[in-house]
This record gives structure tokens, sequence and C-alpha cells, in this order.
């Protein structure tokens, strides 16, 4: 049988706003891990419907907000971190026919959500690759890519969903809501599922294509700590670049994973 890759994260989900809604035993958290869950169960539902088998990865926080008993039946579960450099994409390899991405959120350093982050809130005031503003899914794209995963579908904020259409051309994107300052204007549930049903099943009949792999990526991150980057500039072959700014240049995917994992994990 075909095999879908679903990671989900909470901060692009409808409704969710503000930083406590994503934390485990914070106010409005049970809200948001519920339109988590809802968000993707409509992707589990909609990739076995078109026959496919699915791995869900949990890919916020501590990786265990689902409750695995309120998946559909015959979806494997990926929970916590597996140690290694893939993180949010951690199980993902050649045998998966593509990539889906719930729940997804604008990166650090725009302002389409009062939750932009890339990675980790509050410990980088951006990341680039390249020259631009890096998200979540712009490593989480190439992550798929080295192994010609391609990645289909996005679901996640307004700005979120037009960055992975910039990235990967042929993208099927839902937005979920868009970001105005403090606060976010949201879809209902509802139309949410509808919208994410009818999007999987739209990416997995089309997909796109796997995006073309550069010959080299620069990673800069701006520490919003000076030890932190102090501490990263340490990695080998890491460039400190100002008193905040730590750069790595990578010549392969496995090679930039590595050096992003070591040195924003410190």
């Amino acid at each position: 049988m075909k095999k879908v890759y679903i990671d989900v994260d909470m901060e692009g989900c409808a409704d969710v706003t503000a930083w406590p809604e994503t934390h485990y035993g914070e106010k409005g958290y049970d809200l948001g891990v519920k339109e988590m869950t809802r968000e993707a169960v409509a992707a589990c539902e909609a990739a076995q419907a078109a026959g496919y088998q699915v791995v869900l990865k949990d890919a916020h926080e501590d990786g265990m907000n689902l409750n695995p008993a309120d998946l559909p039946q015959g979806v494997q579960l990926i929970r916590s971190w597996d140690s290694s450099p893939e993180e949010m994409m951690a199980g993902v390899d050649e045998t998966f026919s593509g990539a889906i991405h719930i729940g997804y959120h604008s990166p650090a350093g725009s302002s389409d959500t009062p939750l932009d982050h890339t990675t980790e809130h509050d410990w980088y005031s951006w990341v680039k690759l390249n020259g631009e503003l890096a998200s979540e899914f712009s490593f989480n794209l190439l992550c798929g890519a080295q192994y010609g995963v391609p990645s289909i579908f996005l679901a996640g904020d307004a700005g979120m969903c037009k960055r992975a259409e910039q990235d990967s051309p042929g993208i099927v994107t839902v937005a979920t809501k868009h970001g105005r300052g403090s606060a976010t204007w949201n879809k209902h549930p509802l139309d949410v599922v509808a919208e994410i049903k009818a999007g999987v099943a739209k990416a997995l009949a089309n997909p796109a294509p796997v995006p073309p792999i550069a010959d080299s990526y620069k990673v800069e991150f701006n520490f919003s700590s000076a030890g932190r980057a102090r501490a990263a500039s340490y990695y080998p072959g890491a460039k400190r670049e100002s008193d905040r700014i730590v750069s790595y240049t990578a010549k392969t995917i496995p090679e930039l994973l590595t050096a992003k994992m070591f040195m924003t994990e410190i």
C-alpha cells in the first residue's frame, strides 16, 4: 500500500492565538489540542480514503499532545522525539509518496501571526536560509526532499501558506486564519476540516514535485541571547557574523539539518 507522511504542529491551527494555548497545563491548551487533533484527523481520513497508509508525527512541543485513541484506526503515530536531526520529520524515508503538513505557522521575524517563531519561541529574532526568512517548513521541505519525498499539502496561517507556495510550487494549501498584531481572524473549525479533506484529496491526486536541491545552504541564526550566539559559534565550521548572528554553510541537506540541531539545542 502507498504511504503518506503527516506531521502536525499547533500554532498554525485555527483559533490558536496566544502562547498559553500552545503549552500543556496552561490556559487554553485544551482548545489548542482539540483543534490540532481535529485538523490532524481530517488529513488522516482524507489520505486513508484515497487508499494511503498514514504515518502521523506529533510535532508540537514534547511531541505527546495527541490522544492515539482519537485518531482513525490504522494510523501509525510517532510520539515524542527520536533525537535525530530530522526532528519534526522523524521517520520519513524514500518509501513515502508525499508529506502533508498540518498546523504550520509563519517564521520568526514575520508579521503574519502573533505566534511567529522558527524552531523555538523567543530564541531567535529570525532565521534565514540562503538569504530568505526560514520557517520550520523550510527545513522540513528539504528533509523530505533528500529522500525524494515531495511536500504536497500544508494547512496553516495565511502567511505560511503563501510562503509554502513560493518554496514548493504546486503544493496545495489551506489557510486556517490570518494574523493582525496580537489577534487572529479564524475560519470556523468545521470549515477548516472540510477544506483540509478536499485539499489533501486534491494534493494526492496531483502531487507537487520534489523541489530542486541547491548546491549549498547557508543558514543564519539571529539569536535573542548573546550567550546562545556565542555557544553556537563553537560548532565546527560556524561563523560569527556579529554579536548575535551566527551562520553555517552546508553542502548537503543532512549536513544542514545536523548543524541546525546542534547549533540551536544548546
